[in-house]
């Protein structure tokens, strides 16, 4: 399916902001650009090893075509995906899509059942992947496609929790490039995971609960990270959301009160059709969820694996780089005072692999503690570490990790603004966190009164921001110290052009160009207004960011209701891939969709007039012919 573009003339560039980030300047080299392995600097005191400088782009991925010359597309709150003029948006794996042939197909009226759901694509898309495989016998460019889906909505799906458990985890499919234009290929790759698939644990904390020898699911999974011996790294976040019981006998724990836990559910009543998410029972299991996940995409027979060593808590995000041959993981905790981690694996990962050892089990989890004066440390999850001791109610390093929120509590991390996704530069090193947007009030700021380190955890910050830092040579160390961090971007920039006009930035993912795309995910509350700056924002949209400049240019406009999810590109640099999440889902602006009306808020990509609206992914290349002068 090919979209209608927009255009927007660009604005004059202005000079630098009252916060000291400058927003003018042109957009340089932002491009289609193929996926590298960009390395961080420094690692954690507790863990010196040399800094690694950038790793290099894949070899002529610097020469393809750049996005450098793209017109920025205009605000919207068309019920459409807009890109600029010479791209085109080719819609691939909406939601109820076959996952082979021979499944049921996608039906308008939300009448497929669950088992029907099980085979076909899920909802509520978000981290993506490519994978590339040989070329065809054709000389077709291939690859494999990993997507993860992180919720439902129950008044778009239909059916019962089942059918939602079905639609939730991931969907891994083929695809193949004929004539500039991708398609899903029948193949033996193509499979789903969803909340019954079995899955394995690995790492300190052995698989936990009742159901240890029988664990199931993948959970509301949202960002992906590539290893660099090519598995998919998945981040479980609200897995929360879909627990609850309906006993008055039971209480909250402590550990239930801090994981978001309760009797409700959150509106998704799960345990009343699965005994794995009633709090009462004994078979409940909540510690099964809330954990990185490894997936090899190119082995249908493998399980998911449970990688525990990076932690519980609600991830937003697995980005993967490294550091003196040692593999470095960071996550967030993508609530709204939740906080920063990094992961930083035993020794140099491939001596680790060479030895059976898995360098995701091997290694050590810090959370980040960020210093007025600019600086910041991280700090070790550790057992014996500081007051992580036994004496004071710490079992061993399962428990840590099983509880890591409270640990990082114990340490004093730094509560941070909806923390979301993680980026690293691949041409300098440096480390960009997303910051979507904070309520204020003593969420953000942990209970405790504000302090001179705002600028990552404002007591308001209804739009959100970007922060950077840069890690510090380990041989450094001292009392130096581990990373010094500054704001990058703000939302509400009074100076910013237009053009890159933004609200809640969640996502980030940068091309090997070292061009940020900045990912939106403003609520549905918000979308349109009232708030001058989300009425001036429109739907949510995807940007492109100089990060020398600060300059950003809108790239593409979602349809009404929809976030902008997952973002990654082909090897070759010519087609990006990206995600675009519930389409239609209640809004203030245009309504709430209910089973007689499901398209009132949006009935994007089909329009048909029985139908309603699905997630899916939007390649996105240039038009033949056209754009050849960027």
């Amino acid at each position: 399916m090919r979209d209608d573009t927009q255009t927007a003339t660009t604005h004059p560039t202005a000079g630098p902001s009252r916060r000291g980030v400058v927003t003018g300047g042109a957009l340089a080299a932002a491009g289609l650009l193929a996926l590298g392995t960009p390395a961080a600097a420094a690692l954690a005191p507790t863990a010196p090893a040399p800094p690694a400088g950038p790793a290099p782009a894949p070899a002529g991925a610097a020469a393809r075509r750049s996005l450098a010359q793209f017109t920025a597309v205009a605000a919207s709150e068309a019920d459409a995906v807009a890109v600029p003029a010479g791209f085109r948006a080719d819609v691939l794996a909406p939601w109820g899509g076959p996952v082979h042939t021979t499944g049921p197909d996608w039906r308008a009226d939300a009448s497929a059942t669950a088992a029907d759901q099980a085979s076909q694509v899920g909802s509520h898309h978000h981290g993506v992947q490519f994978l590339p495989l040989d070329d065809g016998p054709e000389g077709e460019p291939r690859g494999l496609l990993v997507i993860s889906h992180e919720s439902t909505d129950p008044a778009l799906l239909g059916g019962d929790a089942r059918k939602a458990m079905a639609a939730q985890g991931l969907t891994v499919l083929e695809m193949r490039e004929v004539k500039g234009v991708w398609e899903v290929v029948d193949s033996a790759y193509n499979r789903r995971i969803t909340a019954d698939s079995p899955v394995r644990f690995s790492g300190p904390v052995p698989a936990p609960g009742p159901a240890a020898g029988r664990a199931r699911g993948v959970l509301a999974p949202s960002g992906q990270g590539l290893t660099p011996w090519g598995t998919c790294l998945v981040a479980e976040e609200n897995a929360d959301a879909v627990f609850g019981t309906d006993d008055p006998e039971w209480r909250r724990g402590e550990t239930h009160v801090r994981y978001g836990l309760s009797a409700d559910g959150h509106g998704h009543p799960w345990h009343r059709a699965d005994e794995r998410f009633d709090l009462a029972s004994a078979k409940a299991s909540p510690e099964q969820f809330g954990w990185i996940v490894e997936l090899d995409p190119r082995d249908p027979s493998a399980p998911p694996v449970k990688r525990t060593a990076l932690g519980r808590f609600a991830h937003g995000g697995a980005t993967v780089t490294e550091a003196a041959g040692r593999l470095v993981v960071y996550s967030t905790d993508a609530e709204d005072g939740e906080y920063l981690y990094k992961y930083v694996s035993a020794g140099d990962w491939r001596e680790l692999r060479a030895k059976g050892r898995s360098p995701l089990d091997h290694g050590t989890l810090y959370v980040a503690r960020f210093g007025a004066d600019g600086g910041g440390d991280w700090l070790p999850l550790s057992h014996g570490h500081g007051p992580l001791t036994r004496d004071k109610g710490w079992r061993d390093q399962a428990d840590v990790l099983l509880r890591t929120r409270l640990a990082a509590d114990a340490l004093g991390a730094t509560p941070l603004a909806r923390p979301e996704r993680v980026a690293v530069n691949p041409r300098d090193g440096r480390a960009y966190l997303a910051l979507a947007n904070s309520p204020g009030g003593p969420t953000c700021t942990g209970g405790k009164e504000p302090t001179a380190t705002e600028g990552v955890c404002r007591t308001t910050d209804p739009y959100g921001r970007i922060i950077r830092w840069r890690e510090h040579p380990a041989g450094r160390r001292t009392r130096q110290p581990a990373f010094h961090w500054e704001e990058f971007l703000a939302a509400d920039d009074p100076d910013r052009p237009v053009d890159g006009v933004f609200a809640a930035p969640k996502g980030l993912w940068f091309s090997a160009d070292g061009t940020l795309w900045i990912s939106t995910g403003v609520s549905g509350r918000d979308l349109g207004g009232p708030a001058p700056l989300h009425r001036a924002a429109g739907n949510n949209a995807l940007l492109a960011a100089d990060p020398t400049t600060g300059e950003v240019r809108r790239f593409l406009t979602a349809p009404r209701g929809a976030e902008v999810t997952g973002v990654t590109t082909t090897p070759d640099a010519r087609t990006l891939f990206v995600n675009i999440q519930h389409p239609g889902e209640r809004t203030t602006r245009w309504g709430t969709p209910d089973a007689n009306t499901p398209h009132k808020v949006s009935n994007w990509p089909d329009h048909h007039r029985s139908g309603r609206p699905r997630s899916a992914t939007v390649a996105v290349r240039r038009e033949e012919g056209r754009g050849e002068g960027a």
